[in-house]
């Protein structure tokens, strides 16, 4: 039954807002966001105003990391939450250490929590102190922001709209609006530089606009800023210092396909980008850089990693779980509220204006061993400069290194890597001169994916990374398919043993790569498979 105090609360606390049911994520942020939790009673509640039914609300709830559903019978959870990153960088930076070093230092009233990578595996060990991130972490840091509400890290500066558009920002835009740009032209000109989608599908972007530019409107736009891949933060570091850049490639694909409707999911974890790209926003809408700007929505995510995975997150813009769709029809055809949408990563779109202005052939005159183009690498690890470098595309991990990282850290050498993420695999220090780009990592069973980097050396255990990388897998799994269900707890399972069976291991990967609906699930395997194949003499 609906509590009618809960209800006036609900009702009050959502003012005027839209009841319509693509915003329920909005509305649990909403609520979770001013008592802590999320109550059987405020949940039903919800579930009445939105004309819902209470199952949608309790099981969305309940998918999303983010969310504290607190049963009627049960305790609500401490005022302030801490989470603790446990992905590979931050483990490897002495995560593990602080997260059983916490609750000591802070006490019963705070509540902490191992959690999924925040984004910021250049500034290990990396805290989230409610909404505030605490990088690098020590206790003592963490105490400090915990009692006196203080971010670790000031908001970082970045260039403001005036700024950029001193700097030529939003010129494009104009020219394109006022037909002195042709769309077939800029889709050429995209296509012609070899701009790949740099979420780590690397499908041709032109070639994408062209497939949805084809399809019958009314077209839509939804972009990832989710970034979820343990290592990955490339997203965060240029948002955080050049927005407009991003939002003016933003405006221009979605002028070259005539979307209606742009909506920018961002991931939970980047609170002060939230803040600033609401702020900045805001300010376009008021004053638009161009006649004829699509409505532009900025969506939260709730900590799940699954919503990388292009149809999941359109799942969870539309309001439900991040569950991923099956294909055929892929997104370009029946996508966002089942209309033709163009879905691109974040970085995508900030390069468009540079191919644009400077031209295809600039964009592809970066390169080495054969490749074209830029990539911007996430490098964390025991390098000696972590952090997000622009280099060429196909630079090896040990000119990577070498040119861009300062190299090794004081007292490691390199012992293997991951060129890709989680799911991208582990290579060997021996394999450190094959070209990083796309296409070239498949022959050794990894791939680049959104190119996160991360360097492990001798003091480090590449069994204890996979053991890390699987854990990760079985907790984001979003349990709609039984191979990734099953597979990645039973994977943890048989690796977490003393002895591994490899032959008992490679049937499981085999049936999780052939069966599994998306991405997360075929790729699980990689790193387990890596071990296998180049360190066996570290399972002897």
């Amino acid at each position: 039954m609906v509590d009618p105090a809960a209800l006036a609360q609900v009702q009050a606390l959502l003012g005027d807002a839209s009841r319509a049911p693509d915003v329920l994520i909005e509305h649990l942020h909403r609520l979770q966001d001013h008592f802590g939790h999320l109550s059987e009673r405020h949940l039903s509640a919800l579930a009445h105003e939105m004309r819902l039914s209470q199952v949608q609300v309790f099981e969305v709830a309940s998918f999303y990391h983010h969310f504290d559903l607190v049963r009627d019978n049960e305790a609500a959870p401490a005022a302030l939450t801490v989470r603790v990153c446990a992905g590979l960088s931050c483990e490897i930076a002495g995560a593990r250490e602080l997260l059983e070093m916490l609750p000591t230092v802070l006490g019963e009233q705070v509540r902490v929590l191992a959690a999924p990578c925040i984004g910021r595996c250049e500034q290990a060990p990396a805290v989230a102190v409610g909404q505030r991130a605490v990088a690098p972490a020590s206790a003592q840091a963490v105490l400090d922001s915990a009692t006196h509400g203080r971010d670790r890290l000031e908001p970082h500066p970045f260039i403001d709209r005036v700024d950029y558009e001193a700097d030529g920002g939003y010129q494009l835009l104009r020219s394109c609006v006022a037909g002195e740009r042709d769309a077939d032209a800029l889709i050429d000109e995209i296509e012609r530089s070899g701009l790949r989608g740099l979420g780590g599908a690397g499908f041709s972007a032109g070639r994408k606009w062209r497939i949805v530019r084809g399809e019958p409107g009314p077209r839509l736009m939804a972009i990832n800023l989710d970034e979820g891949e343990p290592g990955t933060f490339k997203d965060r570091f240029y948002l955080e210092r050049d927005p407009h850049r991003f939002l003016e490639g933003m405006l221009i694909a979605a002028w070259v396909i005539d979307a209606q409707r742009v909506v920018i999911y961002l991931r939970d974890e980047y609170h002060a980008c939230r803040a600033m790209l609401e702020q900045q926003l805001a300010a376009l809408r008021a004053d638009p850089p161009a006649a004829g700007m699509p409505q532009i929505e900025l969506r939260r995510g709730a900590g799940a990693y699954i919503c990388g995975e292009e149809s999941a997150m359109l799942e969870s813009i539309e309001g439900r779980r991040g569950l991923p769709r099956l294909r055929p029809p892929y997104v370009a055809q029946v996508g966002l509220f089942g209309r033709p949408t163009l879905v691109h990563n974040f970085e995508t779109l900030y390069r468009v204006r540079d191919i644009l202005d400077k031209g295809a052939d600039w964009f592809a005159s970066h390169g080495r061993h054969g490749r074209r183009g830029l990539r911007s690498f996430s490098v964390s690890g025991r390098v000696r400069l972590p952090g997000v470098k622009l280099a060429p595309a196909g630079i090896t991990l040990r000119e990577l290194i070498d040119e861009y990282c300062g190299g090794m850290a004081e007292g490691h050498r390199l012992h293997a890597y991951l060129p890709g993420g989680a799911s991208g695999g582990i290579l060997p220090a021996s394999m450190a001169d094959i070209p990083l780009d796309f296409d070239t990592l498949q022959p050794h069973g990894c791939f680049i994916g959104s190119a996160a980097v991360i360097v492990l050396s001798q003091q480090d255990s590449v069994i204890d990374a996979a053991r890390n990388l699987m854990r990760f897998f079985r907790d984001e799994s979003c349990g709609q398919c039984t191979p990734c269900r099953v597979g990645t707890a039973r994977a943890l399972e048989l690796i977490e043993r003393p002895h591994w069976d490899t032959q008992l291991l490679a049937e499981l990967s085999a049936v999780m790569r052939d069966a599994s609906i998306c991405g997360l699930g075929q790729a699980a395997p990689n790193p387990v498979d890596c071990v296998i194949r180049y360190f066996a003499q570290e399972l002897a």
